[in-house]
């Protein structure tokens, strides 16, 4: 007697289809980024897919996005993972803020097309929603929060300046790297350096406060 299938069974067969699909549409267009550079076309994206135009309509809604997609996709594989390398290596903390630091601008170094086209999107001559450049900068604010957070719990201080913090910080080395990579008037180590400097300020205020009881 033939075995009917579950029309649940069906169902998750083709969302994890739809899932793989995009997957693989995301990829192809950060390969097309990666060659065209922030100008890319939803036409160039289509191209490296392997399928007409209006096949990435039918997986995304709009370019919108599809930006947002490859945003959080570039935080989750490749910043995060560089970020939490660091965080996890057990140097001093000092040390640490600046391998952090340095592990961000190494990342935007080794792909500017990429990331240039995550933080300043060009949705053809239409405006580009504010929300699209945050995408990337909230997953990895997210990550940091959770160590500062930590980091705060350690010391025996209040944990709710986590949030804001990360925020803050994220939105400072942001705003540097992307200066930096316009202007290159200074090294990556010296950059790093800087910062480095003005973060550990506040951590090291935050030491001695703990320490004063």
């Amino acid at each position: 007697m033939q075995v009917l299938e579950r029309p649940a069974s069906r169902r998750e067969r083709w969302e994890a289809h739809r899932a793989e699909r995009r997957q693989a549409m995301i990829e192809a267009a950060v390969r097309a980024i990666r060659r065209r550079g922030p100008a890319v076309t939803m036409d160039d994206m289509a191209a490296e897919a392997g399928v007409a135009k209006p096949i990435l309509y039918r997986v995304f809604r709009d370019k919108a996005q599809l930006y947002r997609l490859v945003g959080s996709a570039v935080a989750e594989t490749v910043l995060i993972p560089a970020l939490m390398a660091e965080m996890q290596a057990g140097r001093p903390a000092q040390d640490q803020v600046a391998a952090m630091i340095d592990a961000y601008l190494r990342v935007i170094e080794a792909d500017p097309q990429l990331y240039r086209f995550v933080v300043h999107p060009a949705l053809d001559e239409r405006p580009v929603p504010a929300d699209l450049v945050g995408t990337y900068k909230q997953v990895i604010a997210g990550h940091l929060a959770r160590f500062i957070e930590a980091a705060l719990e350690r010391l025996g201080l209040d944990r709710g300046g986590a949030e804001p913090w990360a925020e803050a910080l994220v939105g400072m080395v942001h705003e540097a790297g992307d200066w930096w990579l316009e202007r290159r008037t200074m090294s990556r180590e010296q950059l790093t350096g800087y910062l480095a400097a003005l973060v550990w300020g506040g951590f090291a205020a935050l030491e001695t406060a703990a320490a004063a009881g």
